[in-house]
């Protein structure tokens, strides 16, 4: 990379040039005015964002002395909760409060829905979530196996699209159902005097009815609305499906992502200005409006654009809109890593999270001060998800820092919204005074099983050897985590003013058992739980039809708290002898080849989340969440001596062999058999060998290393 240098700091030109030429222009932010409070930012927080990693590192070396001394002993639970609390890692709770948050968008706020997260990188899928606010309930049903079964080869198939609809008008009677009358026995919908009418029978709910386009005696859409969420009818006589239908009911439409996380941490492989203006290029795109993409399908260019927002008649015959877009969150890195693409004066790589505060909020003015057309925030907020921070000591530097980046770009203070992530376990047994630490601010709070598991394995390394994957899944601590982030949640006054989230829901082929187990997600308290594609959202949709989250949160918060700090200091160890040598292997080789199919994309192609076929050839979305509890999986069964280094690297070899057999179809993809002398097979090697040294267990410093080295080669 080339530098110019800005207001005492070396910025890569591809990035100044980012900035100057295409963010700052229409903001109003004069350029010597950002690149001084940039440059002031990135100095006058880095070494504060340094001694709270260096904390980390020092209450990580002291719990792990403490088991060392232990080793052999049972397992005092009081004597560790104590020692916790001495060493500053569990700290008192204050008393109660609540959250404070102002202007908030309703899809945070009120409106219960699924949440979609993608690697802002890929300009397709970042215009595929934004435009997920809405899908098709038929196409859903149809092209995939919600039905029990996958659509079959060739043209449409009549048989199965007549389950479809009468699948979907099943939901219509549950969520609208008629008075005296059946959705499936409908013939004609009109508007009479302000009131929807089918067959001249009203809804049992009137105002479930919110709008139409067209005349009203023969509507072209009906909007109604249950739960908050809204569902369009499209009537169509001329289309395939309208044609063949007795009342023209051509489609369903669901109102689908109601929210969408843009990433710019997990799901991505950022290591330097290329990326990151790659990055930044699509958020500014997502909040000018003007992001596009072509691509190619079944042979012919395709551009795809930001939907607009959708026009009816209310009720009262007054016009009325609806968003045609999810709300769009932007996700930053956390505190852990520094990028190359900006040099501070002593020659140091600057703080990443710092770069993402700063930018992704300067891009966002260009939503922020929008006036008339489709705008991301209707209440004038920015909101950013922040991960991977251990504490409330973390969570209040975070607020520092987007407090500091408000005065720079003359925004008001709280403005900018923070999504905390209860992903770490620091962040777990401290979540209230977290929450304390961002009242101001808070608009989010989500559960993480995988990172709060890789967490957990980390910290609690020097204990023993921990339990198969599937088995921690089963522990008690596990409930206890979800159900304590609801209800700490609840009491702090996030209900109405917030969104608290469920995790992904990872095998996004699978959409009939996620039809059966997401469901416990709003059963759960949670009004946004997170779905791998546009296609499952539509379907997840269903579950807040069924599920009212208002209503649960209401008895949930009159109920208290049903897990405590105890249950989720419960640390998953296992009897390992009991295991058989078989099942031993079996568990390393699934996380070697989960590791090495997300691994090798991730360093080869820069592809930073990615549909991985599994041991078993099922397809599982794998980001570096997933890839740290693997990682960190085996680095915890080699230091106990569950399975030697042979046997480890063995496996390696054999499961990369693997890997790129499952890979054979992928014309840009470079086998790592038979030589394993390739970067992206010594990457996976080392997050897996040096697991136990990485800070925290964290994936991103082996990843971002490999991925300049193979892109220097």
């Amino acid at each position: 990379m080339s530098y110019v240098e800005r207001a005492g700091v070396q910025v890569a030109a591809e990035l100044a040039a980012f900035i100057e030429d295409r963010a700052l222009p229409g903001t109003g932010v004069a350029p010597e005015a950002f690149w001084t409070g940039f440059a002031g930012l990135l100095e006058g927080f880095d070494a504060r964002n340094q001694a709270l990693l260096d904390t980390r590192e020092d209450l990580q070396a002291k719990i792990d002395a403490w088991h060392v001394a232990r080793r052999g002993q049972p397992h005092d639970a009081d004597a560790y909760h104590a020692f916790l609390r001495e060493i500053g890692y569990l700290l008192p709770e204050g008393e109660d409060f609540r959250i404070d948050t102002t202007r908030i968008d309703p899809e945070i706020a009120s409106v219960a829905g699924p949440q979609l997260v993608v690697p802002i990188t890929n300009a397709r899928f970042a215009l595929n979530a934004a435009n997920a606010r809405w899908g098709s309930l038929y196409d859903a049903f149809y092209g995939t196996d919600a039905m029990g079964s996958l659509p079959p080869a060739g043209g449409y198939d009549r048989g199965r699209g007549a389950r479809v609809i009468a699948r979907a008008r099943v939901f219509l009677d549950s969520a609208f159902p008629i008075a005296g009358h059946s959705h499936a026995d409908a013939r004609r919908y009109h508007v009479e005097k302000g009131q929807l009418l089918v067959d001249d029978k009203p809804l049992e709910s009137p105002a479930k009815f919110a709008g139409y386009a067209g005349h009203p005696r023969a509507p072209e859409r009906v909007l109604l609305v249950n739960n908050g969420l809204h569902v369009e009818l499209v009537f169509d006589r001329t289309h395939m499906i309208g044609a063949r239908d007795q009342a023209g009911l051509a489609d369903v439409r669901m109102e689908s992502a109601v929210s969408a996380i843009m990433d710019c941490e997990d799901s991505v492989a950022c290591v330097d200005a290329e990326d990151k203006v790659l990055a930044y290029g699509n958020w500014l795109g997502l909040m000018q409006g003007t992001l596009t993409e072509t691509f190619e399908k079944n042979g012919a260019p395709m551009t795809r654009r930001l939907a607009g927002d959708l026009a009816y008649t209310a009720p009262d015959g007054s016009p009325m809109t609806v968003k045609g877009r999810a709300l769009m969150l932007v996700r930053n890195v956390g505190h852990l890593m520094r990028n190359p693409a900006i040099r501070l004066k002593d020659g140091r790589e600057a703080f990443e999270g710092l770069m993402d505060a700063m930018i992704t909020t300067l891009i966002a003015l260009h939503d922020l001060q929008k006036t008339e057309g489709a705008r991301n925030s209707v209440a004038g907020s920015l909101y950013v998800v922040k991960p991977k921070m251990h504490g409330p000591a973390e969570v209040a530097f975070a607020d520092e820092v987007f407090t500091e980046v408000e005065r720079v770009l003359g925004l008001d203070r709280y403005t900018v919204k923070l999504g905390i992530m209860d992903e770490e376990r620091r962040t777990s047994v401290n979540l209230k005074e977290c929450i304390r630490a961002a009242k101001h601010r808070v608009a989010f709070i989500n559960t993480g099983f995988l990172d709060r598991t890789g967490d957990e394995i980390h910290t609690s390394m020097e204990a023993g050897p921990f339990s198969r994957k599937d088995f921690i899944k089963r522990k008690s601590w596990i409930a206890a985590y979800e159900n304590q982030n609801v209800d700490i949640g609840l009491e702090c006054g996030l209900r109405g003013r917030a969104q608290i989230g469920k995790g992904m829901w990872a095998a996004p082929d699978a959409m009939a058992a996620m039809l059966e187990a997401k469901i416990e997600h709003p059963r759960a308290g949670a009004n946004c739980a997170w779905v791998p594609s546009p296609t499952a959202a539509t379907l997840h949709a269903l579950h807040y039809h069924q599920v009212n989250v208002a209503a649960v949160q209401e008895k949930l918060a009159a109920g208290g708290r049903r897990a405590y700090v105890t249950a989720l200091l419960d640390i998953p160890l296992a009897s390992y002898k009991r295991w058989t040598r078989a099942q031993i292997t079996r568990e390393v080789e699934n996380n070697a080849q989960g590791i090495l199919g997300y691994v090798v994309r991730w360093i080869d192609q820069g592809v930073g989340c990615s549909k991985v076929p599994d041991i078993n050839d099922v397809a599982l979305m794998e980001d570096r969440a997933t890839c740290r509890i693997s990682a960190q999986h085996i680095a915890n069964w080699l230091h106990h001596g569950v399975v030697t280094e042979d046997e480890v690297r063995e496996i390696m070899r054999r499961m990369a062999a693997v890997v790129d057999r499952q890979n054979a179809g992928d014309a840009a993809y470079t086998p790592m058999a038979p030589g394993y002398n390739g970067i992206a097979f010594a990457a996976a090697c080392d997050l897996v060998f040096q697991g136990r040294t990485q800070p925290s267990g964290y994936t991103e410093p082996v990843l971002h290393a490999r991925r300049l080295e193979f892109k220097a080669a």
